[in-house]
């Protein structure tokens, strides 16, 4: 699968990607072989599925793979063949990879069936169309990997499911808000297509808010767990109360797998922790994870943190005008269907272990925490500022 665009990297001033810590030398066996996600059991499915997985290779898809090849399930992926895995590679072995464009070449999906077909690639509208199309006939079941940028703007607080979504790019926006409603109304559009094509009672939408977890290419939520391991004075951005959500890619995976198999057609947002957490209580979190000698600086005035370009350090995204809900989701319908959660120290050990292991380029590692751009890099100038100005 291709990378989903980043729909808020122009906010990430504040977070470059790579980091300063070392090659360790570790393999990624112990993730790869680890049950995904920890939360759910290893039984067998009840029935065997035969899942159609369109992309496949990235951050979400190789999760969604393992897990359902623990529960029996037999999987095929549709990809171009250019991206190799980052995680779980040895499963791969027990996949039937299909080749081919959703641009413009569909033929090996053609006079095939499938119980279930999962979209992770989904990011035109045409590929939609083009999917449902083809598929409406000879797939069960369509779930498709939506966002929750179909909300943006923000503007409410515990954003359900039946809150009416972005359609329209409106005129006179600024660059930024351009960006928020350009994905928003894809990704609105798009589960459009899968409903009016499979129907209310064969579609399956889940909408993540940002997946964290081994594997993720975007290194936003990476920062966290690497900054706070190395310790000393940390800079954190926002009131101690702001809100934060996330949510592990294994759980999400894993959900996606178990509403297939009990056909739980609907709507879904895929958000946690489990819990209300502010931006406080996860910086302590993330360092229950490490031994680290750290110290918390909060910075909670956003007009001080808006002249220093500190925007976002996600999952903290600054909760004013169109983000004011970003982090405000609710979850409640999920979990009552069945959506659970790793324990965040143990996320953070698990992405610590990926990130400084051979998976991830040296050059890239140490970008995180020293390229001219990062937060860390920018941290001791914006604290003695903060400090002089108290």
């Amino acid at each position: 699968m291709n990378q989903e665009p980043n729909r808020r990297k122009f906010l990430q001033t504040g977070i470059t990607l790579g980091t300063l810590l070392p090659l360790l030398g570790r393999s990624l066996s112990s993730l790869a072989q680890k049950p995904q996600p920890a939360a759910a059991e290893s039984a067998k499915a009840l029935q065997p599925l035969s899942i159609l997985v369109l992309g496949g290779t990235s951050f979400l898809g190789p999760q969604q793979i393992a897990y359902a090849l623990q529960r029996g399930h037999r999987i095929s992926t549709f990809t171009r063949g250019r991206t190799q895995p980052k995680v779980q590679k040895d499963i791969f072995d027990e996949v039937e990879q299909l080749i081919g464009d959703r641009e413009n070449d569909l033929e090996a999906l053609k006079n095939r069936r499938w119980d279930v077909v999962i979209d992770n690639s989904g990011n035109r509208i045409k590929w939609v169309k083009d999917a449902v199309a083809l598929l409406k006939n000879s797939c069960g079941l369509y779930l498709y990997t939506s966002s929750t940028g179909v909300y943006y703007p923000y503007l409410g607080q515990n954003i359900r499911e039946n809150t009416k979504l972005v359609l329209k790019v409106p005129e006179g926006i600024t660059s930024v808000q351009k960006l928020e409603y350009d994905y928003g109304v894809m990704k609105s559009l798009n589960e459009i297509e899968v409903m009016n094509g499979f129907g209310k009672e064969r579609a399956i939408i889940v909408r993540p808010t940002y997946m964290i977890g081994p594997g993720d290419q975007t290194d936003r939520f990476t920062y966290w767990p690497e900054r706070i391991a190395l310790g000393g004075e940390i800079l954190v951005p926002g009131k101690a109360d702001d809100p934060v959500q996330y949510i592990d890619v294994r759980d999400v995976a894993g959900f996606m797998i178990r509403l297939a198999e009990n056909h739980k057609a609907g709507i879904y947002n895929a958000v946690g922790p489990p819990s209300a957490t502010g931006m406080q209580a996860f910086v302590y979190g993330v360092h229950a994870a490490f031994n680290s000698r750290a110290s918390f600086v909060m910075i909670p005035d956003y007009d001080f943190l808006t002249k220093h370009k500190v925007l976002d350090a996600i999952p903290w995204i600054m909760p004013i005008g169109d983000n004011l809900g970003s982090a405000r989701l609710d979850l409640s319908f999920s979990v009552a269907n069945g959506l659970t959660f790793t324990p965040l120290a143990e996320t953070v050990r698990d992405i610590h272990e990926w990130w400084n292991s051979e998976a991830v380029p040296e050059e890239k590692r140490r970008k995180l925490l020293a390229g001219p751009a990062s937060l860390a890099t920018r941290e001791p100038e914006i604290l003695a500022a903060w400090k002089a100005r108290r």
